[in-house]
């Protein structure tokens, strides 16, 4: 089995060109990750409260659109 620690492990020895190689892939699986779990806390409502403070706060002039 798969250990956090000998992911590391191996991390450590990779040249610096497979450590770029490795970063860039751990950077948009990392996202993919990130965007899946917005996309399914949107959708059960988990997000509704706070898109709720944010437009109560805009509507009060307490925020800007960027």
């Amino acid at each position: 089995m798969l250990t956090a620690e000998s992911v590391e492990e191996a991390i450590t020895q990779l040249p610096q060109e497979e450590l770029a190689k490795f970063r860039r892939w751990y950077a948009q699986f990392d996202a993919d990750v990130w965007d899946a779990q917005i996309e399914a806390d949107a959708a059960v409502g988990k997000l509704d409260a706070l898109a709720a403070e944010a437009l109560a706060e805009y509507e009060r002039g307490q925020a800007r659109e960027l």
